[in-house]
């Protein structure tokens, strides 16, 4: 009997285990290294950087958007922003910025413990960015592609791309007028999430960006999706200052949260791996059990049998 408890107790607990190790937001997108490295002899811009993830980390506790300067003097100063996606709360927010400053030394070093630092850098988390460089350094286009992924070329609905045309519409008005498909929204920039029939759509912004500058950010962003992943059933497209996502469902299930599509696909596996773990425990329980059963036969049989 003490065995079959423990048995349970392993069985309720195991489900909750599993779970608690998927955590999507913080799950690694991209990220960009410059390839120069500045002199730090005096360890002050090592100094400044690291006083700026401690302001960012800190103010994305009480925001989802904030551009930060490090450093009075204009030569040695750091510039950062951090951006959370607009469905996440603030506490959610705070716990995935969190996790980048450790993310860009050991991505990209050169933070300062060599006596050098990198003069740019930007991690995506499928939650949040955080991007710095130093004062001067030459940036690039608000809407220069970084990074994008396309899904799986499987859209067997003829009218797949007319859907995804008007979801696309959808999201760029959505950005610039502040409303929502049934996403949620909210923070700092233009925040979209919803869906049209089957396709679902994300755009955002970052929040230094007006409402009509966000709505041609994320249409440049959703035409880059467009012509880098064609008929793609999923895909997301990473520009400077803007992101978009879409999927497609084609059995219309629709998903709690909207979410960039690598979590989604790692949730699917996680959820595949919690079903076999829970079914392979159970087998294993019954097993235990009627071996338990058939134990206590053979002992009641011995007993008779010695009568």
């Amino acid at each position: 009997m003490k065995l079959i408890y423990q048995f349970f107790i392993f069985w309720f607990f195991l489900p909750f285990f599993v779970i608690s190790g998927d955590d999507d937001n913080k799950n690694l997108i991209f990220k960009g290294c410059a390839n120069q490295k500045f002199p730090d002899p005096t360890g002050v811009f090592s100094q400044n950087l690291k006083n700026l993830f401690t302001s960012l980390v800190s103010q994305s506790a009480q925001s989802s958007y904030a551009s930060v300067t490090s450093g009075t003097d204009n030569t040695t100063a750091v510039i950062g922003v951090f951006q959370c996606r607009g469905d996440l709360h603030n506490a959610e927010c705070y716990d995935c910025v969190s996790k980048i400053p450790k993310l860009v030394s050991k991505l990209c070093g050169g933070g300062g413990d060599d006596g050098n630092v990198v003069v740019a850098a930007r991690v995506q988390l499928a939650g949040c960015y955080l991007r710095y460089e130093i004062s001067g350094f030459r940036q690039t286009s608000g809407t220069e592609m970084l990074f994008r992924i396309c899904g799986k070329k499987d859209s067997s609905d003829p009218g797949f791309v007319g859907k995804r045309e008007t979801a696309f519409g959808m999201a760029e008005n959505g950005v610039k007028t502040g409303s929502s498909g049934g996403g949620g929204g909210g923070g700092g920039g233009g925040f979209y999430a919803g869906q049209y029939e089957s396709v679902y759509v994300l755009g955002q912004c970052e929040g230094s960006l007006g409402n009509s500058d966000c709505g041609e950010c994320v249409k440049d962003g959703f035409e880059k999706a467009k012509s880098e992943c064609g008929d793609s059933n999923s895909g997301q497209v990473y520009l400077l200052k803007c992101y978009v996502s879409y999927s497609y469902y084609s059995h219309g299930v629709v998903p709690n949260k909207i979410e960039p599509i690598s979590g989604g696909e790692k949730r699917q596996h996680t959820e595949r791996t919690i079903a076999l773990a829970v079914g392979g425990v159970f087998v294993l329980g019954f097993v235990i059990v009627c071996l338990l059963v058939l134990r206590s036969a053979m002992k009641k049989k011995s007993k008779y049998d010695a009568y």
